[in-house]
């Protein structure tokens, strides 16, 4: 009997606001088409009732994203297509093909063996952290990230703070979390930091399935990671005093 490609992880209220929305784990049969990610569990959190193109489009994807400041809503570019791997994976949930898990363990079986990507879409601090701490707790590794790390402190032990500028960097981890930063071509690296060996300045030298650096404070690694901004996101965000980000 063949694996399931993928499982229903959460169905409920986003933590952020309330709204509808699910996550789903992909790839469990182990066929992927990331070359930077690698062979990982990928975990996609969308609005449940819309989809993701259209989320994008009208803000609703604040229910799933938060106050990221890359969301078109704040003025930015956020480098996922969602009309690509989320829509479909959206699509498929929506005619069924995903199951639901039964409970915490089939979730953890979901997991057991695997390098885990919480998050390839969408904020994990939308969903339970139960449902991701069962997820990991049987995976030989796992990347996460949040850019919701001022509200989520307790998120540090598996998730990198998401840091859009040195000065976010430098509060996340003063809060506790290690970081993952992104930086304009012409910002240096910061002390206690290294260039992604997945990305591109990097020359690609690995995946992130391999790397596994990602893995918040649980992760072997001490120093934390940033990359150049790639695509329509490499627009240097700055924090206004008030907290949100505009165009530099």
């Amino acid at each position: 009997m063949s694996k399931p490609s993928g499982v229903i992880l959460y169905r409920g209220p986003s933590l952020l606001d309330g709204a509808p929305i699910i996550a789903i784990a992909t790839g469990l049969d182990g066929s992927h088409r990331n070359r930077k990610t690698g062979a990982m569990v990928q975990t996609w959190i969308m609005r449940d009732d819309v989809a993701p193109h259209v989320a994008l489009k009208t803000g609703q994807d604040a229910s799933v994203c938060g106050d990221c400041a890359h969301r078109p809503a704040n003025g930015g570019s956020c480098y996922v297509r969602v009309f690509q791997a989320p829509l479909v994976v959206w699509k498929a949930a929506q005619r069924g093909v995903y199951a639901q898990a039964a409970d915490l363990g089939a979730i953890r079986n979901a997991g057991r063996g695997r390098v885990v990507r919480v998050g390839s879409y969408g904020d994990p601090a939308a969903v339970p952290s139960s449902v991701w701490e069962a997820l990991i707790s049987g995976a030989s590794a796992h990347t996460g990230y949040t850019h919701q790390w001022r509200a989520s402190p307790a998120l540090a032990s598996f998730l990198m703070a998401s840091a859009d500028s040195p000065e976010e960097a430098r509060e996340a981890q003063a809060m506790g979390f290690r970081t993952f930063r992104v930086r304009a071509a012409s910002e240096p690296v910061q002390a206690r930091e290294f260039v992604c060996p997945a990305s591109k300045e990097a020359g690609a030298k690995t995946t992130c399935a391999a790397c596994r650096a990602c893995g918040g404070t649980a992760s072997k690694a001490k120093a934390s990671p940033v990359i150049i901004a790639h695509g329509a996101t490499a627009r240097r965000f700055t924090l206004t005093r008030n907290g949100a980000a505009q165009a530099a």
